[in-house]
């Protein structure tokens, strides 16, 4: 990896909405400038042939504003379309959050999880768009080769040309996606109001953390307590670099493993954190009314009774349905929550 030049992570966030929305154009000019239709004088004929110009991962795609027969894929996006009230005629059902208004709804198909999907089900849909991301970006090139007539992008990525650190990738791939669906979508001013809001709630959570209090960051699954590494953990991982936590503990060939990386619990205590930050991955994926909470595994670890973190109550847990939901929402949450920990 090459040496960064780091900006300003806000200037970062404002210069990536200046950019996407820079390359916004329609048939009638750039879509977020464009006057609505009937101040036009446009016919309904004409309004159905807007598009905009989205830039993703393999390039620039010609999207239609306001698709028909949309699918999603990409678990970054479930709640920002639910929120605006965007129909969709498939998702994949089981790797998303059980409140999610497309679960519930059984006139959205489910395409079924990303390790055996049944993508002939999007062919027989004859979508105008299909979204992609996370989960799903190696199969790109079937799904385009299955709807060669519909709009395909995949916003598995962000814009900026040296982003290929952690925490910039995470900032800019949720501003980038978010402001992408507000053009797709004539959601400009709902996108522009997140983007916002995204950026106060990181640079609150940034002011409230003292820049020398050791942060640990792990993942609960099936019980065991698992390693968020700096940088590399899911979650977690990027945020080291957002808020220049001081790490508790650092290893050599950490990974974004979904349960985390493997070390003991006692390692985990030796490193005596000020603060613990945890994910709990089966509160997102088990099925099972016998999983245990994230939170009764860490409080009843012998390994960790003696540790600073858990005996000043200095442990902050993510949205239960963090791990199947890494909306732009779940991060103003996930923000919230860690300026009321500080505060305390």
């Amino acid at each position: 990896m090459k040496k960064i030049k780091y900006l300003k992570l806000t200037s970062i966030i404002a210069i990536i909405v200046m950019m996407v929305m820079a390359t916004a154009c329609s048939s009638l000019g750039n879509e977020a400038q464009a006057p609505k239709t009937d101040e036009l004088g446009i016919d309904s004929d004409d309004a159905k042939n807007l598009t905009v110009e989205i830039t993703d991962i393999h390039g620039t795609v010609t999207v239609p504003v306001n698709p028909k027969n949309v699918v999603a894929l990409d678990n970054r996006t479930f709640e920002t379309l639910s929120d605006w009230g965007i129909e969709l005629v498939a998702v994949p059902k089981s790797v998303m959050p059980v409140e999610s208004p497309y679960v519930s709804d059984d006139t959205v198909q489910d395409i079924g999880n990303h390790r055996e999907p049944n993508l002939e089900i999007i062919a027989a849909l004859e979508p105008e768009l299909v979204i992609i991301g996370q989960r799903f970006a190696s199969f790109y090139e079937e799904i385009k080769a299955l709807v060669p007539d519909a709009a395909v992008i995949d916003l598995n990525f962000d814009i900026s040309e040296e982003a290929d650190s952690p925490g910039e990738n995470l900032l800019n791939g949720l501003v980038h996606s978010t402001i992408s669906l507000g053009q797709i979508f004539d959601k400009n001013n709902e996108a522009e109001k997140l983007v916002a809001d995204f950026e106060k709630a990181m640079e609150d959570a940034k002011s409230a953390y003292n820049g020398t209090d050791t942060v640990m960051s792990v993942i609960v699954s099936g019980g065991n307590i698992g390693f968020s590494a700096p940088g590399s953990g899911r979650v977690w991982g990027p945020m080291y670099e957002i808020f220049n936590w001081v790490p508790a503990l650092s290893i050599d060939n950490s990974t974004s493993d979904h349960q985390g990386d493997d070390i003991s619990v006692e390692a985990i205590a030796q490193s005596n954190p000020d603060w613990i930050f945890v994910l709990d991955r089966d509160a997102s994926v088990s099925s099972s009314t016998d999983a245990v909470p994230a939170q009764d595994i860490i409080d009843n670890s012998p390994a960790l009774q003696n540790n600073t973190a858990v005996i000043d109550k200095n442990i902050v847990y993510a949205p239960n349905d963090t791990y199947v939901n890494e909306s732009i929402q779940t991060y103003l949450e996930l923000f919230g929550g860690i300026v009321a920990a500080f505060a305390n």
